[in-house]
């Protein structure tokens, strides 16, 4: 059974955009191997080594991207009022407000406040509605966070 990655349409277009990097990148990998190779003993040759290193990277990222763009689910988000995949909420936790994008785990960038379905606060947050107060497990122990706003 073939394993579904729910994507926005945004992370969609960037993972088809990474993989077409990656595709056109294999020729100039290809020519790093065979410049390498022509150095002499393959066996004590540092730039051989790291050429093929980065092949496999590149071949193995390759793959990965594919797996997710076959099992790809785009999200679409509800509009019903309640916190589902791809919305924007904003939440009030020891008075201050923060606001993070709910997406699926390949997605998820806590930096850019892109948070997981799969996390504790995603997985909490789903189905909450503005004036909802929600309990999520973090690393300095339990919150409650007050849903202010879905967009």
């Amino acid at each position: 059974m073939k394993k579904v990655y729910h994507l926005t349409k945004v992370g969609k277009a960037d993972l088809e955009k990474e993989l077409k990097e990656l595709i056109d990148s294999r020729s100039a990998i290809a020519d790093e191997i065979a410049t390498a190779r022509e150095n002499g003993d393959l066996s004590e040759n540092s730039e051989y080594t790291a050429a093929r290193e980065k092949q496999r990277r590149t071949e193995n990222r390759i793959a990965e991207i594919q797996e997710i763009l076959d099992g790809a689910q785009i999200i679409e988000s509800d509009d019903d009022g309640k916190v589902s995949l791809g919305d924007t909420v904003t939440v009030e936790v020891g008075g201050k407000e923060k606001t993070y994008t709910v997406v699926g785990a390949i997605e998820a960038d806590p930096m850019a406040n892109r948070i997981s379905n799969e996390s504790p606060l995603g997985a909490a947050l789903l189905g909450a509605k503005a004036g909802d107060t929600v309990k999520a497990q973090t690393p300095k122990g339990e919150k409650e966070y007050k849903v202010v706003k879905v967009n």
